[in-house]
This record gives structure tokens, sequence and C-alpha cells, in this order.
């Protein structure tokens, strides 16, 4: 039976619109039934976002979206249609005021699970843009798994550049696990059309100039008075800004002969600088601070620290591109970070500006270092 959607409108849940609910409920699911009980206590608490599909004074649809406090994550609990009324668009529209009542409270993701043989369901969310990201055994009542599938919410567009001729800052992967810094340079130089000829040989001789040299039982990377140097040698302005004086990323050494190896080619680094007038800034880097040199056009090359995405407490590099009220966003070189993204969701990847906050700087002492990056005069 077809029917209008232009009859549909989406209207917050009530009490008296629970009879409703639950016959679609069981018209829907086999088994997680949601009860009474829980439908009255997520409309009298006001739990989530509970938004129901009325045709006239009928029900036709219902989807449900929870939060997790302390972080960005959403959960479409439950969404779902009369059999009367599927294939019509109402799960679509459901699905897309879930997704932007979630976005209007700042969430990163969208999480949903569906049962594995709902290949109906499954098809549902790929085509709304979800991601597969993980198996859940024996999740339901009936033991059966589930497909846990997520979504990237927020999504920047072309108006949110700092200026109107700007471009958006290609992307591009970094092809070993110690070459996040040199990939996120390149991927500036790219923009600001400076271009290799052979990227993955410049990503190598850039972490051969940049690198602080150890690679077992300390950093192994590059540091910011390296990359700045590679910077400024391959024609782009630049500008460091560190927590403190002297080198950097010393704290995980511990043998004091690799410790002073580091220390010896930092500060070879450093003297570069200084003799090439490229201005080190030791003190904090701030927030209005980023989107002022990014309102001039610059990028800044960011050290940070995996810990909030994975847990690993690995130091990393990533490019900052962008910034508005809510979101810092990166182009994050490294494909293993968050694993079920594709390569296109990497680019301008948002980052709530409170979580880069816990993630900007590194160790203990939350070392921190940027390198601001200009076009060539």
């Amino acid at each position: 039976m077809h029917h209008s959607l232009a009859q549909v409108q989406l209207v917050p849940a009530t009490r008296e619109h629970i009879d409703a609910l639950l016959q679609i409920e069981q018209l829907s699911f086999v088994t997680n039934h949601i009860s009474r009980r829980s439908f009255r206590r997520f409309i009298d608490h006001s739990i989530g976002d509970f938004n129901v599909a009325l045709a006239g004074d009928k029900v036709v649809g219902y989807a449900i979206v929870l939060y997790r406090r302390a972080t960005e994550l959403a959960r479409l609990y439950s969404l779902a249609v009369h059999p009367d009324w599927r294939r019509q668009g109402v799960g679509k529209r459901l699905l897309e005021q879930a997704e932007c009542d979630a976005n209007a409270r700042h969430c990163l993701l969208m999480r949903i699970e569906v049962k594995t043989d709902n290949t109906a369901g499954i098809q549902f969310y790929h085509q709304a843009g979800y991601a597969d990201l993980e198996i859940r055994p024996e999740f339901y009542a009936d033991e059966s798994d589930a497909l846990v599938l997520q979504k990237l919410l927020p999504r920047f567009t072309a108006k949110e550049l700092s200026m109107p001729q700007q471009r958006l800052v290609p992307y591009l992967t970094q092809t070993t696990d110690f070459t996040c810094g040199p990939a996120s340079l390149l991927m500036a130089l790219a923009h600001f059309d400076i271009q290799s000829a052979d990227p993955h040989h410049e990503e190598l001789e850039i972490w051969r100039e940049a690198t602080t040299i150890f690679m077992t039982s300390g950093h192994g990377g590059c540091g910011p008075h390296g990359l700045a140097r590679a910077a400024h040698k391959r024609g782009l302005g630049a500008e460091v800004y560190v927590s403190e004086t002297g080198p950097l990323l010393l704290d995980s050494v511990r043998s004091a002969a690799k410790k002073t190896v580091m220390e010896r080619i930092q500060h070879a680094d450093i003297a570069a600088l200084k003799r090439a007038q490229v201005p080190i800034h030791v003190g904090e880097y701030n927030l209005p601070q980023l989107l002022e040199d990014l309102q001039q056009g610059k990028l800044v090359l960011a050290l940070i620290s995996t810990y909030v995405f994975d847990e690993s407490k690995a130091p990393h590099w990533v490019l900052i591109c962008a910034a508005d009220e809510h979101y810092i966003y990166i182009n994050d070189p490294d494909q293993d970070t968050l694993p079920w993204q594709s390569p296109a969701e990497r680019q301008y990847l948002p980052i709530p500006i409170a979580t880069f906050r816990r993630a900007f700087g590194y160790g203990k002492r939350k070392q921190r270092a940027v390198v601001v990056l200009s076009p060539p005069k």
C-alpha cells in the first residue's frame, strides 16, 4: 500500500502514543521488545530524543536516541516503522531527524546495533552512510549476534573555510608506522602548491631530516624543530610553538646514551632554525591563536597523544586544517587510528574541541608542540 510521505510529521512521543508504539514493536521485532514501562520511562523522564512519525493521528513509526554522558557518542537505541508504511521514506526521515538531534548535541558519532540476519535493516543503514564496526556475539535475548554500525555525524563543508579562495587540504595516508609527521607536512606542501614528484620517497626523506633518531625504547618519530626545519627547507613559512625550551619527547627514553643522542640532534635542529630566523615560541599555543592562524590561511601541524582515541599513548602528528566553535578539523594520516573510517572520512575529521584539548600534548608532563605553516612568500 502506498502512502504519501507529505502527510507524515515528526513529533515528540507522549503517553497517548504508547499503545501504537507497542503494536509497532511487536510487528517489527522478534525479540528484545521495548516494554510499556520502558516506553513510559523514556517519555516521562525525557531520556534522550524520542520522536514518533504521525500520519494524521496514527503513529506509523518511531526513533529513540540515547546519549552517553561525557562522550560524543549517540546511540540509535531503536527505530521501527509500521509494516504498512515501510519503503515509503518514513524510516529515512526518522533517521535523518535522529542524526540532526544528535548533531545538535555536538555528538561526533552515531551507533546502532542490528541483528546480523536483518539484511534489509543493514542495507538501510549502509545506504545512509553507516559503516560496519564489529560483531557482538549473542547480543540479543535469543542469543543471536548483532552487527554494530557507526557513522561520523558532523560534515565539514567548503563554505566553512576561513578564506573564500582556500581549497580543501588534500589527504595523504602515511606509509609507515613512524612517518605521521612527514605525511602531514606533505599534505600541507601539496595544499600550498609545492608538489613532490615522488611523495613516498619524500616522506622518508623528511623523516630522515626530522627524526629524533631512536625507534626502540625511544620516540623514533619526528620532533617539532626537525619538521619546521624540513618545511622551511622546502619553501614554507614556519613558526614553532613548544611548551618548554630545548629538546622534547625524552621522558620515555630510559637509556642515557640514547637520550644524549636525541638531545644532540634536536639541539642541532634548534640551532639551524635560529640561523634561518624561524621563530621558536616557548609557551602556550591556545585556541584563539589557532583560530587566528587558520583565518590567515595557515595550517597547523600538532603533536597529540592517541590515548583519547585508542588508549595507545603514542605521540602522533596531525594536520589541523580548519576550526569552528565546536570542532577542530584535522587530516589524520594514520589509517589505523580509527579503523572503521574510510580515507574520505579522515579528511577534515571533526574532533570536538574538548576532546582535542585532552589529546593535545604528549607524556606525563603534557609536552605540547605545533608547527604553524604558511605559504611561500
